[in-house]
């Protein structure tokens, strides 16, 4: 068995790590650098809620600290039937529980929040942390509940977002901010402490043209959502393109992809549901974005991400209860963590971010 998983799982170390899918060129005009200038790193993710109490859910977050995962991301929803923890009070309590792995919000509805307040409780979670916080932004899902329950007009997002994007940018880094937008006026505005993170990162989400603009004009990097392979290497390519028109650049080693795995056979109940789901949301075939297999699968599904231009990764366990998510968190841990560390090793610390 170990050797069929090696023969699956260990593969061609090239530039492009896959030959034989169709969008790999997409990866081909990249600098002959790229492999060198980026890390591959694996961190997990929840959305819903799957544990009964705070117990299973640390007995989680502690699993994922003491197994080498990289970073633990919390989905951003306010409302919803489902139980889903607020995400930005979970990372001020993972920035209390945990000592050495990173946490990001996976991605936060910045329209939907005051920006000062969002910049401020960043400011303090990367203090207490020590500078582990990863924040990400996006303008949330037009289908997001919240909208229309808080009688938010969707069309005003965008704007939302890019004013709101400014003002927690320029709180982090400046000592008296005055801004005056559509949505938002400030005079004189300061927040202390700034983050520990000189540059605290500013990843953001959607695959939109506005959203591919947005990144490569105020974003660090890119942190992908319900993108196929397929579709996050036309994002990234995008970006690379918009971020050198706009005189800028974007770290070789700084977009990110998201996708649900789970460890056996898709006739698993909550498995059916959510790829049923995805598919009714975004009209793709969940087979091309949901890792369902062995350990063989979920590699080579990041292989065909890194092919993509994707180097971080959030990966969400699916199961039908607590006990369920943390063995196949377990799983990821044990049989996928150590093939993608000899695979695609990470760079020295003093080179990496």
């Amino acid at each position: 068995m170990a050797a069929r998983l090696n023969a699956r799982v260990y593969g061609s170390s090239d530039r492009c790590p896959r030959r034989d899918v169709a969008w790999v060129p997409a990866c081909a005009g990249m600098s002959s650098n790229w492999v060198m200038n980026m890390s591959v790193a694996v961190g997990v993710g929840l959305m819903e809620l799957p544990f009964s109490g705070a117990k299973d859910y640390w007995r989680w977050v502690d699993l994922c600290e003491a197994g080498g995962v990289d970073s633990l991301w919390q989905t951003d929803r306010l409302l919803s039937r489902e139980p889903m923890l607020e995400c930005m009070t979970a990372m001020a309590a993972l920035a209390g529980r945990t000592r050495r792995i990173k946490f990001g919000m996976n991605v936060v509805s910045l329209a939907l929040r005051d920006p000062v307040l969002v910049a401020k409780q960043c400011a303090t979670i990367d203090v207490l942390s020590d500078g582990r916080l990863l924040p990400a932004f996006g303008i949330g899902s037009p289908r997001a509940p919240e909208w229309a329950a808080l009688h938010v007009d969707t069309r005003t997002r965008g704007r939302k977002t890019d004013e709101g994007l400014e003002i927690v940018r320029r709180l982090w880094r400046e000592d008296s901010v005055d801004f005056t937008g559509e949505h938002y006026r400030l005079s004189g505005a300061t927040i202390a402490p700034k983050p520990v993170q000189a540059d605290l990162p500013m990843w953001i989400g959607g695959g939109s043209e506005a959203a591919i603009r947005r990144t490569a004009r105020v974003g660090t990097g890119w942190q992908g959502g319900p993108e196929t392979p397929a579709e996050a290497a036309r994002i990234v390519a995008a970006i690379r393109t918009a971020t050198a028109e706009a005189g800028r650049s974007i770290d070789d080693d700084h977009y990110g992809a998201s996708f649900p795995f789970y460890f056996g056979r898709s006739a698993q109940p909550a498995l059916q549901r959510a790829m049923e789901a995805y598919s009714k949301r975004t009209g793709n075939d969940a087979a091309g974005y949901f890792a369902v297999g062995d350990a063989g699968v979920l590699v080579e599904r990041i292989a065909d991400y890194i092919a993509a231009g994707v180097s971080k990764f959030v990966l969400r366990p699916v199961g039908s209860s607590g006990e369920e998510v943390l063995a196949q968190t377990r799983q990821l841990i044990e049989q996928v963590l150590p093939v993608v560390a000899t695979r695609w090793p990470r760079r020295p610390k003093a080179a990496a971010e």
